[in-house]
């Protein structure tokens, strides 16, 4: 069908069926009305072609991105589309793959073919993109600014991102930083550098490296080796897919992210927070800058509108697992030793007062607990709130290290995703998981169910009368978000000797919000799979040695109710140095059973269910929990079981 039958069906002329076909107004309401019923019986449909060449118009715009395999420009693109189809808009893209000497002539190829261009971080030089706008325009740029005037622009505050980033590397004790700087083209990556520069300026002991690396996975993978060759403890990449390809070459070479070197990226793209370990990035609102883009775009297209000159978007850290503390035995080495016998001091010089206790003290959304005497991190209480939700959100410790610094807590590794270093994790509660990932199901075994609950804690605070406790208040709620019980909670520490120190886990766990009932794989059909408890996951060693009151091996540990437990491993760290450390644990409540691996993985807890469902009345409780001794050397059995005498 075509316009003239529209025209004979309705008793009108062409142009008056054009007229109505194209929107406009001046045509009487009625005649329309009549029109638009001739089209549809008729079942017609209206040429693209020549409405465009009738209105002058394609209602077609075009994106040119350097690189669209970058999720970033997807995510843009996204919100282009999205808001330019509301309007009637169809969205071209042109990829520049990375090549600024085609730039200008891609975007003027592109604008033959549509109405109006968005720019997206061009990478042409200034003097170019100047010259081309007056070619191409109406135009947007994103990520880019000219003179005043020269076309609305949006850019992203990626100067105040790093400045986010390095703030909160400085806060866990980094000062040896590498930046792995992106294309020299791209001005996202100045704006990066005047950030740095910045902190540099408030932080005159702040070392940064800048590497020259690039944009995609590839040439973060490269760039491992000079990462590692340059003794930094944090690296901050130009965005999330070079720190996917670090992670990636760290992971190859054994060493561990965080405990042995952080990394950050920029822009919190969908993937970061599945990376291993998850990412800390800094995200940037990409669908609504996409959409802005549009919003300025049609503001342009459209006479009667007025575009803004210059638009703003700030960026949010998202702090993730892939950052951590400064590794301890890094710390301890940059401590300022003075002197010890200073002129003058005489025998009182030599008089130390004794060492005083670890303390906890809140940073960077944590619970720290340093040594004191140095300020050496021990360990970190991390909220988990941002777990994912398979994995059945809990606070947890971790890392946990030796006083030599070497890391004694693993979170969600290989093996197991959903284990996080120290945590309360119980398979069910009243039908609901607390361990995460699968849950064992009679006569049909793991399964993935819907029913992961969630701890959070509603009150952590150091006691103010021993700063060396946490306390915490922690609400236990089913899949639903509905309360199941309540645990307090306290998290002790103190010094052994000169190679040791002690942390006390003990819980409560209150029926306050009525009856609920402990289960374990064991007590669902699975003999032997009775855990659920205080939960230590250990890292993966060069080798692992399993002490007991009952004597060597994991056989002879699992299921006893030995009086104490040990792990002694020896590590092996990237660099080939060995190290001996031993983690001794005692129970601080009546006798349980304990679940123990060590070939699979190397875990602990004292189990709240080994065989039996353990039943809590309404208003009733149950107390568990661990005294642990860390060593930075290798016990024997007899050691071991002198020591775990003094510690319950």
């Amino acid at each position: 069908m075509t316009i003239a039958d529209v025209a004979a069906a309705a008793g009108v002329s062409r142009a008056t069926v054009s007229r109505v076909m194209n929107g406009r107004s001046t045509v009487d309401p009625a005649i329309s009305a009549r029109v638009q019923e001739a089209a549809i019986e008729l079942n017609y449909r209206p040429s693209n072609v020549a409405r465009s060449l009738s209105l002058g118009r394609t209602t077609t715009v075009a994106l040119v991105v350097p690189d669209l395999s970058n999720p970033v420009f997807q995510r843009v693109l996204e919100g282009v589309t999205s808001a330019a189809a509301e309007d009637g808009y169809r969205v071209l893209v042109a990829d520049a793959a990375e090549d600024p000497s085609q730039e200008a002539a891609i975007a003027r190829d592109a604008r033959l073919r549509c109405d109006a261009l968005i720019l997206m971080a061009p990478r042409m030089p200034d003097g170019e993109l100047a010259a081309l706008l007056p070619d191409v325009e109406p135009a947007v740029l994103i990520n880019r600014e000219l003179a005043a005037g020269a076309a609305p622009t949006l850019v992203v505050d990626y100067a105040d991102a790093m400045e986010q980033v390095l703030e909160h590397l400085l806060g866990l004790g980094h000062r040896r930083v590498a930046y792995l700087a992106g294309p020299a083209a791209a001005a996202s990556d100045a704006a990066r550098r005047r950030g740095l520069a910045a902190v540099l300026d408030r932080y005159p002991d702040l070392d940064v490296t800048v590497l020259p690396t690039g944009a995609d996975i590839a040439a973060g993978h490269a760039a491992a080796r000079a990462v590692l060759a340059s003794r930094v403890t944090a690296v901050v990449a130009f965005n999330d897919l070079v720190s996917f390809g670090l992670l990636a070459a760290l992971n190859e070479a054994g060493v561990a992210v965080p405990a042995d070197i952080s990394v950050a990226g920029f822009d919190d793209i969908e993937l970061a927070g599945y990376a291993t370990p998850a990412l800390t990035t800094v995200a940037v609102p990409q669908v609504d800058l996409g959409r802005h883009a549009w919003r300025e775009l049609h503001a342009v297209i459209d006479d009667s509108a007025h575009a803004a000159t210059r638009t703003r978007f700030g960026a949010r850290l998202q702090v993730r697992a892939s950052t951590g503390p400064v590794p301890p035995r890094v710390a301890r080495a940059e401590v300022h030793e003075p002197d010890r016998h200073p002129e003058g001091a005489g025998a009182a010089a030599e008089q130390q007062p004794p060492e005083p206790v670890p303390t906890w003290s809140v940073e960077s959304g944590a619970v720290v607990l340093h040594r004191a005497l140095d300020h050496v991190p021990l360990s970190r209480y991390e909220p988990g709130g941002t777990l994912p939700t398979i994995h059945s959100p809990r606070p947890y410790l971790h890392p946990v290290h030796s006083l030599a610094g070497v890391p004694l807590t693993d979170v969600s590794p290989v093996d197991h995703r959903h284990h996080y270093g120290v945590s309360m994790a119980v398979a069910d509660v009243s039908g609901t998981s607390h361990w995460g990932g699968r849950t064992f199901v009679a006569d049909v075994g793991p399964t993935l169910l819907p029913n992961h609950g969630r701890q959070t804690s509603t009150q952590t605070v150091v006691d103010p009368l021993s700063p060396h406790v946490l306390l915490d208040t922690v609400l236990w709620s089913d899949e639903h978000g509905a309360p199941q019980l309540e645990e307090r909670r306290r998290v002790g520490a103190r010094l052994l000797d000169d190679d040791g120190w002690v942390l006390e886990w003990r819980s409560t766990l209150h029926a306050a919000h009525g009856p609920f009932e402990i289960r374990s794989p064991a007590t669902n059909g699975r003999p032997g799979a009775g855990y659920g408890g205080v939960f230590w996951r250990l890292p993966v060693a060069a080798s692992t040695r399993v002490l007991s009151a009952a004597g060597e091996g994991e056989d002879l540990a699992h299921g006893s109710t030995s009086p104490w437990v040990a792990f002694v491993q020896r590590h092996t760290d990237h660099q080939g140095g060995e190290r001996s450390t031993t983690l001794l644990l005692t129970q601080t409540s009546p006798a349980r059973h304990w679940f123990l691996r060590a070939d699979e993985y190397p875990g602990a807890c004292p189990a709240l269910a080994w065989d039996t469902p353990l039943k809590v009345p309404a208003g009733g409780t149950v107390e568990t929990g661990v005294v642990a001794a860390l060593l930075d050397r290798a016990l024997d059995a007899a050691e071991a079981a002198e020591l775990a005498t003094g510690l319950r």
